[in-house]
């Protein structure tokens, strides 16, 4: 099987972008930031704040979290619930830093990862797929783009999504999570030292997802 890591801070594009790609590739796309946020949104719906003060295991055992792939697109279930949606907004990116942090959740949902990988050819993106999920991936990228460009693009999501908030809450929450994903102590934010530097800043959606194709078949014998 093929698996294809990207990782990169957060509003990079990476989702977007692995998207399309897997599509054109036709592999499986994993975004496993939404197996974190799905996790995080457990503990949001108890009040229980980002400090996370509670027995984490615990809780742990009664979330059950489901990937299912409709026409190779993914939905997020947290215990029966499809949740692919409410995952994406501001509380649930915060949360989702917070719980990325901990070791039992991190235990708790890589071998999840690991299996997806082992049975589907996979185009997988998160914080630290090339160096702790799949530190044998076929090929690995680290894909960025300028904090702004950043800002602008999750500003536009929520936006078209209905959501309102401001730009300076989107930008502000981009640079907090940059902090806490790359200075937390369990698999910090960092590029893998055998992984491509793939910056999107300028780059049109399309144009994104086709310059990393090619990249991919010129890398790879599909």
């Amino acid at each position: 099987m093929i698996s294809i890591a990207l990782d990169g801070p957060a509003g990079a594009g990476k989702s977007t972008v692995a998207k399309g790609v897997a599509k054109e590739l036709d592999f499986i796309y994993v975004d496993t930031g939404a197996l974190y946020r799905t996790v995080g949104l457990y503990f949001l719906r108890k009040g229980i704040g980002t400090e996370l003060n509670c027995d984490i295991e615990e809780n742990l055992k009664n979330i059950d979290v489901d990937l299912k792939f409709v026409n190779k697109e993914q939905h997020v279930f947290l215990n029966g619930e499809d949740v692919s949606g409410e995952i994406r907004t501001p509380e649930a990116s915060m949360m989702a830093s917070a719980v990325s942090a901990k070791p039992p959740v991190r235990a708790f949902l890589l071998e999840m990862q690991r299996k997806l990988a082992r049975e589907n050819n996979v185009l997988m993106d998160g914080r630290d797929i090339g160096t702790v999920v799949l530190p044998n991936a076929t090929l690995k990228f680290f894909v960025t783009a300028s904090a702004e460009e950043r800002a602008n693009r999750r500003y536009k999501e929520l936006t078209e999504k209905g959501m309102k908030v401001e730009y300076k809450e989107v930008y502000d929450d981009i640079v907090t999570r940059d902090y806490n994903d790359s200075h937390r102590e369990i698999a910090p934010l960092k590029p893998a030292e055998d992984s491509i530097i793939f910056d999107t800043t300028g780059l049109k959606l399309d144009e994104s997802i086709e310059k990393l194709t090619n990249m991919i078949k010129e890398k790879v014998e599909l």
